[in-house]
């Protein structure tokens, strides 16, 4: 099992990266809330995995903290719950406010959500209510100590565009929410940020 990786970061293509890891290239995917956090390419990170293994292929997924991933691992658990609807969740919503949100049954806000419906929502809330009852989120702050924010895009609305559908999106959808929000000069990170909170407020 592969539980932690430090390297060099090669590529940045949301939700997917490359990590230089003393010359052996891992690609991991990571939810948005993740990317958000991570420098520039060619910066030093250190991340948090968790490794899915299937007949068709073994998937790293890369987290920017321990709670992050325990909260990844405990939707995964969740009937009806696979890798990719655990990340698309945790890149719409904050891991502190998803735990809220399951701890006073808040089916409203997570049904907002891409892919949850009402009966996903109440199952979420039902399996994870314990499992959840102490959650404690760090600080943004104390996250940030270990990674800066990037600033660079080639071109940050395809990029941004690439990732909701990633994410599970429509592409018209993608393309709707993106515009919708994308300035001149917004980073696609920013642009995937403002995008998401769109779309669950919709």
């Amino acid at each position: 099992m592969i539980g932690r990786l430090r390297g060099i970061i090669l590529e940045k293509r949301p939700p997917h990266l490359v990590l230089d890891v003393n010359g052996v290239g891992y690609e991991l995917e990571a939810p948005m809330t993740t990317f958000y956090i991570l420098p520039e390419v060619g910066k030093e990170i250190h991340l948090y995995t968790h490794l899915t293994v299937r007949e068709d292929a073994h998937l790293l997924f890369g987290f920017a903290s321990e709670n992050e991933r325990r909260l990844f691992r405990a939707l995964i658990k969740v009937s009806g719950i696979g890798v990719r609807m655990a990340l698309t969740i945790l890149s719409g919503i904050e891991a502190a406010d998803f735990a809220a949100c399951i701890q006073r049954g808040d089916s409203e806000r997570l049904v907002k959500l891409p892919g949850v419906g009402k009966k996903t929502a109440d199952r979420l809330i039902i399996e994870m209510r314990d499992r959840l009852r102490d959650w404690e989120q760090p600080s943004t702050a104390e996250t940030r100590t270990a990674m800066a924010r990037g600033n660079s895009d080639k071109n940050p609305v395809y990029e941004a565009e690439c990732a909701l559908i990633a994410l599970g999106y429509k592409p018209q959808e993608a393309s709707r929410y993106v515009h919708a929000v994308a300035t001149p000069g917004m980073n696609s990170e920013t642009i995937i940020r403002e995008a998401l909170k769109a779309s669950v407020t919709r």
